[in-house]
């Protein structure tokens, strides 16, 4: 672990999401494996990765915006109650705006604009969608660690990169194994799959640089990542666990 400390905190950032997006192609693997998986199965696995994204969402990035504010001699609940709305609001815009399909959902119920992009494109980015925040939070907690901040930690952000990627697993899953349904080939699938959670990378590089450069945004953009993590909880996976007739077992 010594190697990882002594990493600059964008590194940091982008070994962690690496990190991350390699346990969506871990997930996403599953199809070499499975055809598909039981429905209480999936819908435990959703449950799970719900309850992982809203416990971050409050103790690696709210709590710690909070902090920072009253450091700041803001007052502390201003900067969450402005970012956490605003994170929100910029996913709700994203979910509106870009095409995607939910998985065993029928190709007429695609959100977004009008699209003629194939079934499995569209099955894809709903799940990208969701990594998108995933891999800001994660950025946005390593570049706070690096501010040496109060409430922010590496061990903080590093708790909340092995918490987002624990919940990748099932994300991944819910990627190849529709698109192997579809009728694409097991290595097709797991590509899909994987491909989804590239963009965590991505983002956890943004995410760290911006706040790095930008201290004073700092407790926006911990309340910001926190309202995305939570609109694609309460909008997306708590639904989708709720969606078949085992909801009892993803509550």
């Amino acid at each position: 672990m010594g190697w990882f400390v002594d990493l600059h905190p964008v590194v940091q950032a982008v070994v962690a999401t690496l990190g991350t997006w390699l346990l969506t192609a871990l997930g996403a693997s599953l199809v070499l494996l499975f055809r598909e998986i039981d429905r209480r199965v999936m819908d435990m696995m959703l449950g799970f990765a719900s309850g992982v994204m809203i416990a971050a969402s409050f103790w690696s990035l709210l709590a710690p915006s909070i902090e920072m504010a009253e450091s700041f001699g803001l007052k502390p609940w201003w900067p969450a109650l402005v970012g956490f709305l605003t994170g929100g609001a910029f996913i709700g815009l994203v979910d509106r705006v870009l095409p995607h399909l939910h998985p065993d959902m029928p190709r007429e119920r695609a959100e977004g604009l009008d699209t003629g992009w194939q079934r499995t494109v569209l099955l894809g980015l709903a799940i990208t969608l969701h990594n998108i925040p995933e891999g800001l939070a994660v950025g946005v907690a390593f570049g706070a660690a690096a501010a040496g901040l109060p409430g922010a930690t590496l061990g903080g952000a590093v708790a909340l990169a092995v918490g987002i990627g624990l919940q990748n697993l099932p994300e991944g899953a819910a990627v190849s194994l529709p698109l192997r349904r579809e009728g694409l080939s097991r290595s097709r699938a797991l590509w899909y799959g994987q491909l989804s959670g590239i963009v965590e990378p991505v983002a956890g590089f943004v995410g760290a640089v911006a706040v790095i450069v930008m201290m004073p945004i700092l407790p926006y953009a911990l309340a910001f990542a926190a309202g995305a993590m939570i609109y694609v909880v309460v909008e997306e996976l708590i639904p989708e666990s709720q969606a078949g007739s085992h909801g009892d077992y993803g509550s």
